[in-house]
């Protein structure tokens, strides 16, 4: 392992400054907002659902804990050092350059394959409506609204993320209200389902499928919260990100509690949760099993509109995370090139190359989706192992230095070791179930992989 680079809080080796600031206090909690708000909630949890029943409301609980966790180590390192590449640079100087590398392309890689699985929902959606129509089309409109975003000034994103957040809360919001009026009045609009509270322990009781398919589920529920580390990469771009990360980062515990326990709540309260079948967004199914058919005509739209503000999200943060990487030469050099908006547009031209192969994985493959989201699970859960790690190695040589941060982890250190220790159980559970194994094996021979570049084509580069 290479010597850590020397920085003091607020400065990088790099010039981060290439990067046009800004986003405003407004972005940055909405792109914070919106992460949680996406396609893990609209479609993934049917997929949890059926592994765990309603214990999987437990399972989002416990998961979005140590969520939490890494969002505050991050949040601590991002506040002493907010620039481009974000917890990839943090690694570097805290854990060697070899280690900033692997988590860097971890995390590109994981953007790359949530975006796949993204573009993998967004065509299932407009099914509803299009059931006809070849999924190749609707991908490819939607990569051109895309690219289009991410070419122009990063202002352009944290605008459309506004907005398309804003239509993702307010609809939410919406359904869980008029969910909760639905069960105070025991309303039945279709003889064949009864909304009841109930409903949450009438079909094989809280844990139907046991133990086993609690544990089950926590492959897929930790998927849901994938991406919420864009945040941190918005550090380097964030006018005040002294005062938003943290702003941004504390409504965490909030949002988990709001749209996955109380909307995944409602949800199955509303209807059987062992009807939910997956082949559509289980909002859209519920209201239109429910017999209202005007809203999930609307859910529909607003899912659709969650799965275009992922992608965007997913091209934004691996474009920014492959910038930081080519700034220290551990990317190809094109990627340090930046537009006079202020884009590095060759890593947005490469995210739209990814998005292209992701129409050809709908094309040939049918069951795309559960198969991209399991591998991009473990790259998630890889990055947010060592964004602990590295917060770990960061506390101790601030304790060495006499040193005092903002914004301080809760709980350090055993917070923070429980933490580790719960995404390490999570990464074993990939082998014990045949729909994860391919992941995990993915997973470790991407890393090896990983390991043996940086080993023979990178750290010369990076050490002279």
């Amino acid at each position: 392992m290479s010597t850590p680079l020397q920085m003091t809080p607020g400065t990088s080796t790099v010039d981060a400054n290439a990067l046009h600031r800004g986003l405003t206090l407004r972005h940055i909690l909405f792109i914070a907002l919106g992460s949680a708000i996406g396609t893990g909630l609209f479609y993934g949890s049917a997929s949890a659902i059926e592994l765990a029943g309603p214990s999987v409301l437990l399972a989002y609980l416990i998961g979005g804990a140590a969520v939490f966790m890494v969002m505050r180590a991050m949040g601590e390192m991002a506040l002493a050092h907010p620039v481009a590449g974000s917890f990839s640079e943090y690694a570097t100087i805290y854990l060697g350059r070899g280690a900033g590398f692997i988590t860097g392309w971890t995390f590109a890689i994981e953007m790359a394959l949530v975006a796949i699985a993204d573009v993998t929902a967004f065509a299932v959606y407009m099914k509803f409506w299009f059931p006809g129509t070849p999924s190749w089309i609707w991908i490819t409109s939607v990569l051109l609204i895309i690219l289009a975003i991410n070419f122009a000034k990063v202002k352009a994103f944290g605008e459309t993320e506004f907005w398309l957040t804003v239509i993702k809360v307010t609809a939410i919001i919406a359904m869980i209200v008029g969910g909760i009026i639905l069960l105070i009045f025991g309303a039945r609009l279709n003889a064949d389902v009864s909304p009841a509270v109930s409903n949450l322990w009438s079909h094989g009781g809280f844990f139907p499928n046991g133990l086993g398919g609690f544990l089950a589920c926590f492959t897929v529920v930790m998927f849901a919260f994938g991406g919420v580390e864009t945040v941190g990469i918005a550090a380097g771009e964030a006018d005040n990100p002294k005062v938003s990360i943290p702003k941004a980062i504390n409504t965490l515990p909030v949002r988990i509690l709001l749209f996955y326990v109380l909307t995944l709540t409602v949800i199955m309260s509303l209807y059987p949760w062992n009807e939910i079948t997956g082949e559509t967004s289980p909002f859209v199914q519920i209201f239109e099993g429910l017999g209202i058919g005007a809203a999930a005509h609307i859910l529909n739209l607003v899912v659709v509109t969650a799965a275009i503000s992922a992608i965007n999200a997913d091209v934004y943060a691996a474009g920014r995370m492959l910038f930081g990487l080519a700034q220290r030469g551990m990317a190809p050099a094109s990627f340090n090139k930046v537009s006079k908006n202020g884009t590095p547009f060759m890593t947005v031209v490469s995210m739209g190359v990814v998005l292209v192969v992701g129409v050809l994985v709908n094309v040939f493959f049918e069951q795309a989706f559960l198969v991209v989201a399991a591998v991009a699970t473990y790259a998630t859960v890889m990055v947010w192992v060592m964004i602990l790690l590295t917060h770990i190695a960061f506390k101790k040589q601030k304790a060495r230095e006499g040193v005092t941060t903002d914004f301080p982890v809760p709980g350090w250190p055993i917070a923070s070791y429980l933490a580790l220790a719960f995404l390490t159980f999570v990464v074993v559970m990939f082998a014990f179930f045949p729909e994860t194994q391919i992941a995990l094996i993915a997973g470790v021979i991407s890393s090896v992989l990983l390991g043996l570049y940086y080993k023979f084509f990178i750290q010369k580069k990076v050490t002279q």
